[in-house]
């Protein structure tokens, strides 16, 4: 075998999974933002199953949570990576970061959407049926 095939090996996969759940690690571990995220996404996982939301709405739940942590981990990657490649301030290398943190605010601002379309609703009616 050579040595390019190890990755391709159940071992490695299964390596390479140890190293992007380390990686999530991580970035919860350094980044205040993904906290706020996790918080959120349990936050919405409860209301959720309060609501007994169908599949479908699960599915956009399902698709803003993986829009928001992949914008996540994709702009800790960039940040890391810019502050090696650039450890003193270069005006390039903050636009870079101020590129990548905008998409994470676009992905919450769509996730956000989302919730308000599939909760706003519920919530309504549950208001409803409480004066009632």
């Amino acid at each position: 075998m050579h040595t390019n095939d190890v990755s391709l090996t159940f071992t490695g996969r299964l390596r390479s999974v140890r190293y992007a759940l380390r990686g999530i690690g991580i970035m919860l571990a350094s980044q205040q933002n993904a906290w706020i995220h996790a918080l959120s996404t349990v936050a919405v996982i409860f209301t959720g199953l309060w609501f007994d939301l169908s599949w479908s709405e699960w599915c956009w739940i399902v698709l803003a949570f993986v829009s928001v942590w992949t914008a996540e981990a994709l702009n800790t990657a960039i940040e890391f990576l810019t502050d090696v490649a650039s450890p003193n301030f270069h005006p390039i290398a903050g636009k870079a970061k101020d590129v990548a943190a905008g998409a994470v605010l676009l992905a919450a601002i769509g996730a956000a959407i989302i919730g308000a379309l599939i909760f706003g609703p519920k919530f309504v009616q549950l208001f409803r049926d409480m004066a009632n």
